[in-house]
């Protein structure tokens, strides 16, 4: 215990940066990406063993209930073999804000599902005796029936059905003490894969996290040549109907929570900046602490897939990262000192975005008053004005605001965002990078209904 507090604070110190960088480096690196691909698909051609790939489900996940609606479509397209593992509760250490995850986990599913085609009927988490039911039916089913089980389950268990969990149960059931044991092989799977939550699929060295990610499965097991169909339609393709551009007199108001430590920020900047020069929206930029500096731990093993998927999005939206400098510490306190004033002056989202670029593309320390200083002339202010701010701490008052904006969400990681009418009315927030498409929806709604 002693050793991991320890661990967590170096982690957070200025000095720890080399190893920071180098860490992040590794696990970001598009030729370590390949050679790890590469090696894992040489060692099972070499053992001979078929495209296995490992599904982790958990009973009262909402992103469970959603990802198991594709599983047969996955296995009619590829020809693979599918092993679904049960999983229980997340990993603790990954857990930041647990009641703000679960809230937002539920809101997110029950927003995203109608455009996947997938009814969702959850309102609230089921109850204990229930998810023991779920677990007990699903412990007791082989493989070959998991997934048209797991789809009956779910349903019933959301629904809060719980007579025909009990009829399932009558054909499928497990003790008590078989579905400990049951899920808590599971979660060593799970931790040994390297995740942390249910809904994720696991193959041959690398994690694909629901819905979200099966198009970077898909792309990989199409590489392989394991596509058994010539349809280019992907296994759970998105109805949108936001437009790529949209005109009208009304503008809303989009504000956008971005930390200067964060991949999953960085490779949003530039799309929100096309969506900012597209739809009729304030950009308003409110920057908040990175979670190191709010004094949440990051365990390795998060980091490592925190990195590594962000750096595979980076490279699917064409905005990659190359070479890293981490911010962490002084580097991210002198930056944002500046930016009340940089933001005052019309300049706030365009100084971020630069920021990020100098951090996670061109491997700068962003702490550097020459940097800053050319940076600053670059945007077209006077760096002699500017600097007056240089180390003051005006700024820290205002990111712990844009924190507790963005905390009334339930949003407690970046990047988040929150849509409002132009009085300021009407909150719709959202978290993550994954949901840029959302918030053109709600836009489109909004401004089209």
């Amino acid at each position: 215990m002693i050793a991991k507090v320890f661990r967590n604070f170096i982690a957070r110190r200025t000095f720890a940066y080399k190893l920071r960088n180098k860490t992040m480096n590794m696990f970001s690196n598009f030729e370590n990406f390949n050679a790890i691909r590469n090696k894992a698909e040489s060692d099972r051609v070499k053992e001979k063993r078929e495209h296995e790939i490992l599904y982790f489900h958990k009973v009262d996940d909402p992103y469970s209930h959603l990802t198991i609606q594709f599983i047969e479509k996955l296995i009619n397209e590829y020809s693979i073999k599918l092993s679904p593992i049960l999983v229980g509760d997340e990993n603790p250490e990954t857990l930041h804000e647990p009641s703000l995850y679960h809230n937002y986990c539920l809101e997110d599913v029950k927003r995203i599902a109608p455009y996947y085609g997938v009814d969702f009927a959850g309102t609230s988490y089921p109850n204990k005796s229930l998810v023991n039911l779920a677990n007990s039916i699903l412990a007791s089913v082989p493989s070959e029936n998991f997934t048209e089980v797991a789809k009956l389950v779910s349903d019933f268990l959301w629904q809060n059905n719980k007579n025909e969990l009990i009829n399932l149960s009558r054909n499928y059931s497990s003790s008590l003490e078989k579905v400990k044991e049951i899920l808590k092989e599971g979660n060593i799977k799970r931790d040994g894969s390297g995740y942390y939550f249910g809904s994720a699929f696991y193959y041959e060295k690398e994690l694909y996290w629901g819905v979200d990610r099966l198009n970077h499965l898909e792309d990989r097991l199409t590489e392989l040549g394991v596509k058994k169909t010539s349809s280019n339609e992907a296994i759970a393709p998105l109805m949108l109907s936001a437009p790529d551009e949209l005109s009208s007199q009304t503008k809303l108001n989009l504000s956008y929570y971005p930390s200067l430590n964060s991949p999953y920020t960085f490779i949003s900047a530039k799309r929100v900046k096309e969506l900012s020069e597209k739809y009729p929206v304030n950009l308003i930029t409110k920057p908040v602490l990175p979670m190191l500096m709010r004094m949440m731990t990051i365990p390795t093993f998060k980091a490592k897939y925190i990195i590594s998927d962000a750096a595979r999005e980076g490279r699917k939206y064409d905005y990659e990262m190359k070479s890293i400098f981490s911010p962490i510490g002084k580097p991210a306190r002198k930056a944002y000192s500046l930016f009340p004033e940089i933001n005052r002056l019309g300049k706030g989202f365009e100084y971020i975005d630069e920021l990020l670029k100098a951090s996670f593309q061109d491997g700068i320390n962003i702490g550097e008053e020459s940097f800053l200083e050319n940076l600053i002339s670059e945007l077209g202010l006077k760096w002699k004005e500017v600097k007056k701010h240089l180390n003051t701490s005006a700024w820290k008052k205002i990111l712990n605001e844009n924190c507790e904006d963005m905390y009334r969400g339930n949003c407690w990681g970046v990047p988040s965002f929150k849509i409002t009418d132009a009085d300021g009315s009407n909150p719709y927030y959202v978290w993550g990078q994954d949901r840029i498409w959302l918030v053109k929806e709600e836009i489109n709604k909004r401004l089209n209904s």
